[in-house]
């Protein structure tokens, strides 16, 4: 891990993945997150959360963990909520159509459950999940998910696993939009070329923030393009250390697991308030 001197100065841009980095399996904080990300937030850095979640999901824990970023990342990039006197407004949507998609799923996961997300933040779904946060959503018949477009399809279906997910992505030939496995194997489609990564360099252009000064944390597949991102602009890039291979290999250092407290090891790393000058 880099030294905790490295980088005083002016304020990071730090952006945090939710499930298997803040948060364990059973949605309690991993050890030292909530005394960590306030060190840094009094410290005047921006810290941010960067989620496969929707917003609906997302917002409890911009809140319990006190935070007061101007923009939040959901969706897996194709939703940015910004921060407005007061008032959370979608700044940024990213939509696709979804037909062909479903289309191509229908025939391979005819038993599956399904659910989009509309550019308004409204979910559509065929069943009922417990995983899934649904206030205020629908239920409705698999056709009536492609009647207009939408930021998001998400796939679970039970009896697969993520190996069986990667097999049916290459099967079907889902080249044509952007795909993450959730951490309980689930498929999440977004639209092509989007993810968290594309999603964070428009908050970090708006903030203007030096590219030297971001780090992003994560534990998923879905992370794996703002850690690229991050990496390029000569950022920090941290795997917990629970992450599969591919995704290690994907970023510049790996903490320790989410059990054992990692996130708050790696952001602990980052200057102490005392030494961050925000006239530098």
């Amino acid at each position: 891990m880099t030294d905790a001197s490295a980088g005083s100065g002016n304020p990071w841009l730090i952006a945090l993945d939710v499930d298997g980095t803040i948060l364990l399996q059973d949605e309690t904080m991993s050890p030292g997150v909530p005394e960590a990300v306030a060190r840094l937030r009094d410290g005047g850095h921006q810290v941010t959360i960067a989620t496969g979640r929707s917003w609906m999901a997302t917002q409890r824990w911009v809140e319990e963990l006190g935070l007061a970023p101007e923009f939040v990342v959901c969706s897996n990039g194709a939703v940015i909520m910004r921060l407005v006197q007061g008032e959370w407004v979608r700044w940024n949507v990213e939509t696709f159509d979804p037909s062909p998609v479903l289309e191509l799923l229908r025939e391979r996961l005819p038993d599956a459950r399904y659910m989009v997300e509309l550019g308004s933040g409204q979910r559509l779904y065929t069943q009922q999940l417990d995983d899934w946060t649904l206030d205020g959503g629908r239920q409705v018949s698999f056709d009536e998910l492609a009647d207009e477009p939408v930021s998001r399809i998400v796939v679970v279906s039970p009896g697969h696993d993520e190996e069986d997910f990667h097999r049916l992505v290459a099967d079907a030939g889902l080249n044509e939009v952007s795909y993450a496995i959730g951490w309980t194997a689930w498929l999440d489609i977004a639209p092509n070329g989007v993810d968290k990564g594309t999603a964070l360099e428009r908050v970090r252009t708006e903030l203007d923030v030096d590219g030297e000064r971001v780090l992003v944390a994560g534990d998923g597949r879905n992370d794996i393009g703002m850690f690229g991102w991050s990496r390029s602009l000569g950022g920090r890039a941290v795997a917990m250390g629970q992450a599969p291979a591919e995704v290690k290999d994907a970023a510049g250092e790996v903490t320790d697991d989410v059990l054992d407290g990692g996130l708050a090891r790696a952001l602990n790393t980052l200057p102490a308030p005392a030494q961050v000058s925000a006239g530098e």
